[in-house]
């Protein structure tokens, strides 16, 4: 057995992407539990993540409602980059904005339960898109900083969806998809909004990657299920079931799913 804080699991790329839960400093390979019956078992105690203050319940996957409320990392403007407000003189955390959000970002699309448009740091590739459970995903464009990829995206996003559905990601239902087809239609659609941010950041900080190719990602799934079950740490302290399956940061049991990141700074016991 093994016990720790729980984390969002570390993934590598590769055919298929390779798994380590995450409990505290341990990380434990799971692609080779599949088939195997495995348990979770939350002890009730909870941490904030950022303060590590023991508490009842977590805002925003793993903080305490004094840092949800201070700190920059969970303020509105991370789900919505356009709404930035760092140069009004707001920003909650200016140094913490100045690392966080004045740093290379891309757009992209990704095929996860369907198109999708989205951003993420040059650091989080391919991470991101492994989190999100995307089968595909292609960059489309760098920008300097997130506010502009954030406009980029609302941009894209009145021509296809910058959301995710989960249930239909774990049923595998999304078929495969020619991105670069995609991505050229998506930018004819969007020209006259594009042509306004590139007006006002510059083409200087905006790269169009016209020849990036689609990145294809496999997950360590021996069977999707028919019916979505979703599992909870909180009314079932003990979970356990045969692993078929690991997807985003879904563990996909026979008895149900369990959303791992979802339970960030909970403190956790995994057994076989």
């Amino acid at each position: 057995m093994t016990q720790g804080m729980l984390q969002k699991m570390y993934t590598v790329i590769d055919q298929p992407v390779q798994y380590h839960l995450s409990l505290g400093e341990q990380h434990i390979p799971l692609n080779g539990f599949l088939g195997r019956m495995i348990k979770l078992t939350h002890s009730g105690r909870i941490e904030c993540i950022h303060c590590h203050k023991v508490i009842k319940k977590t805002y925003s996957q793993g903080y305490c409602y004094p840092c949800f409320t201070s700190l920059a990392q969970c303020d509105l403007c991370i789900l919505k980059p356009h709404t930035c407000h760092y140069a009004n003189g707001s920003c909650r955390e200016p140094s913490w904005g100045e690392q966080f959000c004045f740093q290379s970002h891309y757009v992209y699309l990704a095929n996860s339960s369907d198109l999708k448009v989205g951003i993420t740091r040059a650091t989080q590739i391919p991470t991101r898109w492994i989190d999100q459970g995307a089968s595909q995903a292609l960059p489309i464009f760098k920008t300097s900083s997130r506010q502009i990829a954030g406009f980029i995206e609302e941009a894209i996003s009145q021509h296809v969806s910058d959301k995710t559905n989960w249930q239909k990601l774990l049923k595998n239902h999304a078929s495969a998809i020619d991105l670069p087809l995609k991505r050229d239609e998506l930018i004819i659609a969007s020209q006259p909004a594009l042509e306004d941010i590139f007006k006002r950041f510059g083409k200087q900080s905006i790269d169009y990657l016209q020849h990036e190719k689609t990145v294809e990602i496999s997950f360590p799934v021996t069977e999707y299920p028919s019916k979505i079950k979703s599992l909870c740490l909180i009314k079932t302290p003990e979970i356990s079931g045969v692993l078929q399956g690991i997807k985003g940061q879904y563990l996909i049991l026979d008895s149900g799913v369990i959303n791992i990141r979802k339970y960030t700074g909970y403190e956790v016991s995994f057994d076989t």
